[in-house]
């Protein structure tokens, strides 16, 4: 199953949290029984007042009836006081009814009082006696009944109370205490888990950055973030893997042009130099002067194509005044040719100022003169510019044409080697390129862009 980072560092809290809420279900029940309690005696509070109230209602009207049993006249306030004492008697038999839980024989008598002594009928003193007389006895007997149940009600809830506190008083100490150790066993559990991955991935970080381009073991199945980023770090691993073959493969091929261009300049412009030496000295016989002059020609002519393979090779000017100079150069004796696009070359004196490993300069001279090449055999272009400069962390190289312009994304296989090269080279050294339209009316701007911060400034 498949468990989020954030569920993982959520799930501790959330238990803790579903152990207190099962707590306070608890407590609301417990408590919700004791109020079922007192509620009931409430409500036998309530039938014993009206019981009360009854009583004294029911003898305030039999003293009244037999009063009235030794009068030939009735009185009409004696009838009003008769009537308002019967209002309140209907009334508490009636909250009797409702909550006291009567036997049926009870009721009927009740509803049988409620109706001999309803005022509306004929006034008859001796049927008021009669009821009354069956009444009395009922709530007496309700009364006791009722007080009975109120005591024995009021010590169940001291007790309940008691035994109310005690017992949640022990639930929730215990829930709690539990609550707690499962929450603090689940933070260890995750946190040394996920410490433990961290750990890993930060080792593997640490190797990587020190030149051992071993990446942490990927895992079988992607379960969360952190699988994620170690997924993610392997294939960063492979890609520099690949970065840093591909520079080591460019180091070790322009190791091998220096190597070369060292041998022909020791060895075979040696040898040559010799040889014109010796001509040289044989111009000096009449015999021979015009042959010699002529071999001397050859030698001199032969000695400037080994200097130019030498420069292709390595350019020595690079390694003596750097990458501008160098550049400079090479246009200086190879593209100020009158049948040549006419150029202009500018180097800030921020770029100039900064210094460069070998490998990235020499690297940088060779994309920007693949560049310049392009420019004179593909642009129909009268004018171009190399600019070298530096914005803030970053190297700038750009090429600008006003030639006729492509699109290099759709450019063939077989035109595009050039500029697969290109982008090889750049890759190497952490660069990247670009191709845009030029700030001229027409024309390409070839543009690369190099964070010094990652390879390519010296400290």
């Amino acid at each position: 199953m498949r468990l989020t980072l954030k569920r993982q560092i959520l799930l501790a809290p959330a238990s803790i949290l579903l152990v207190m809420t099962l707590l306070l279900g608890f407590l609301q029940y417990t408590y919700w029984d004791l109020s079922q309690k007192r509620q009931e005696l409430r409500n036998l509070h309530t039938v014993f007042m009206a019981l009360a109230e009854a009583d004294m209602v029911s003898q305030r009207m039999h003293g009244l009836s037999t009063y009235l049993t030794s009068k030939k006249v009735v009185e009409v306030a004696v009838l009003e006081e008769m009537a308002e004492l019967y209002t309140r008697l209907r009334g508490a038999l009636e909250r009797i009814q409702q909550i006291a839980p009567l036997q049926d024989e009870s009721r009927v008598l009740l509803k049988q009082v409620v109706n001999d002594l309803n005022p509306e009928r004929r006034f008859d003193p001796e049927r008021y006696i009669s009821a009354l007389s069956l009444l009395r006895p009922q709530l007496v007997a309700l009364a006791e009944l009722t007080q009975k149940q109120r005591d024995r009600v009021r010590d169940v809830q001291a007790e309940d109370i008691d035994e109310l506190v005690a017992r949640t008083t022990f639930v929730s100490i215990l829930v709690l205490g539990a609550a707690i150790l499962l929450g603090i066993l689940l933070s260890l559990a995750f946190a040394r888990r996920i410490l433990r991955r961290i750990q890993v991935l930060s080792d593997g970080a640490g190797r990587i950055v020190r030149g051992d381009l071993s990446p942490p073991p990927a895992p079988e199945r992607v379960r969360d973030e952190l699988d994620d980023l170690t997924v993610s770090i392997n294939r960063m691993t492979e890609q520099l893997i690949h970065v840093v073959g591909a520079e080591k493969i460019l180091e070790g091929a322009e190791e091998e042009r220096r190597r070369i261009a060292m041998d022909i300049h020791d060895q075979t412009l040696s040898d040559l130099s010799s040889v014109l030496r010796g001509v040289q000295a044989i111009k000096a016989h009449e015999v021979c002067r015009e042959e010699a002059a002529s071999l001397e020609e050859d030698l001199q002519r032969a000695m400037g194509n080994l200097r130019e393979v030498m420069d292709n090779l390595h350019p020595q000017t690079l390694d003596i005044l750097g990458l501008g100079a160098a550049l400079q150069s090479h246009m200086e004796r190879h593209l100020s040719r009158d049948n040549l696009p006419e150029y202009h070359f500018y180097i800030s004196a921020e770029a100039e100022e900064t210094q460069l490993k070998r490998l990235v300069s020499l690297t940088l001279y060779r994309i920007a003169v693949e560049a310049v090449h392009n420019v004179i055999k593909h642009a129909k272009a009268t004018r171009y510019e190399v600019n070298l400069d530096r914005r803030r962390d970053a190297y700038l190289l750009s090429v600008e044409d006003n030639g006729v312009g492509f699109d290099a994304g759709s450019a063939s296989s077989g035109d595009g080697r050039g500029l697969n090269n290109m982008r090889e080279r750049a890759k190497a050294i952490g660069a990247r390129v670009s191709w845009k339209p030029s700030r001229f009316t027409t024309g390409t701007r070839f543009e690369l862009l190099l964070p010094l911060e990652s390879s390519g400034e010296q400290r």
